[in-house]
């Protein structure tokens, strides 16, 4: 007679050795995740220890390296811990709405533009009326901001199509501008015609431009002569200035005036989109959705910026 018996395993881990996991996995260290939750270094290694006794799988690995790595089971927990902190985050902002007080933590991500002109202004706007809720941001390229999403470190990103993987909302449609060292002969015009820029070294800014610079050739029945590429607009810049290329930049990046370039329109009209990417608007916190509700009302109405000055 064989009996098969069913084997359940019964985790009994709590808030604080979910917590603790995640932030030793963010900064890379015990002692950095000790200090921030106030405890003692012996403390997190116990607590870790019990963790993976529990669970009965590795999670981290010491590299004389690189210092701590996470397994490769480590980092599907990862993401899975950062759900469930989120889950409790949503329960306690619906306790605190039904009680008419407003909690919570937003984790808010954008490349450098992005950052700089919208999220200041939304974290003024919430903070104002609601002082209860926390926002921490993190800016980093198009593609970090993708990643920390993917990876639930953040739960709401500023960032570029295209964006099949997220539900995302348009928040705002910004211009692009050919951008030229000074004194180059393109420059005795007011707008530049794509097409005229055919024989010209390109310099292409990987933030996100490179789909609607491809788009935008391509109208234009022209060659797109890239000659260098980088990560950062402020490096785009500063190469033009040296006359080592022209450039198609777009007006926030251009809204802190460059010295030694000259900015013209382009023809035919070039624009790229700025959207607010979520895993779930369904699924979204009640904070998440202030913060996607206070961004539209506060940009998605004009969606127009002033002209860059240098024009």
């Amino acid at each position: 007679m064989n009996n098969n018996h069913e084997v359940h395993t019964k985790f009994v881990m709590n808030n604080n050795q979910i917590l603790l996991f995640v932030k030793i996995a963010e900064t890379g260290s015990f002692t950095k995740a000790g200090q921030e939750l106030n405890m003692t270094q012996p403390a997190v290694s116990r607590a870790i220890s019990a963790l993976e006794t529990e669970l009965d799988v590795k999670l981290l690995l010491r590299d004389r390296r690189s210092g701590l790595v996470l397994t490769e089971v480590g980092k599907r927990i990862l993401i899975i811990f950062r759900e469930i902190l989120s889950g409790f985050n949503k329960v306690e902002q619906e306790v605190s709405a039904e009680k008419g007080l407003e909690k919570g933590l937003i984790r808010i991500g954008a490349y450098p533009a992005a950052a700089a002109y919208f999220v200041p202004k939304i974290i003024r706007s919430i903070t104002d009326r609601y002082p209860g809720i926390d926002i921490s941001v993190h800016e980093g390229s198009v593609a970090e901001v993708k990643e920390w999403l993917e990876t639930r470190q953040i739960d709401a990103g500023l960032i570029i199509p295209p964006l099949e993987e997220f539900e995302t909302i348009p928040l705002f449609r910004e211009k692009l501008y050919a951008v030229l060292p000074e004194g180059h002969p393109l420059g005795r015009n007011g707008i530049v015609h794509v097409k005229d820029l055919e024989h010209e070294p390109m310099m292409i800014c990987r933030a996100g431009y490179e789909p609607p610079i491809v788009d935008l050739f391509e109208r234009a029945d022209s060659a797109l002569n890239v000659k260098y590429v980088v990560n950062s607009y402020s490096t785009a810049i500063n190469m033009i200035k040296e006359g080592l290329a022209v450039g198609v930049l777009s007006e926030l990046s251009l809204r802190t005036p460059p010295g030694n370039v000259m900015i013209r329109e382009l023809s035919p009209d070039a624009y790229r989109n700025i959207h607010i990417a979520v895993h779930s608007l369904e699924e979204a916190s009640i904070a998440v959705r202030l913060l996607i509700d206070t961004a539209l009302d506060m940009f998605a109405a004009d969606g127009k910026l002033n002209p860059p000055i240098h024009l």
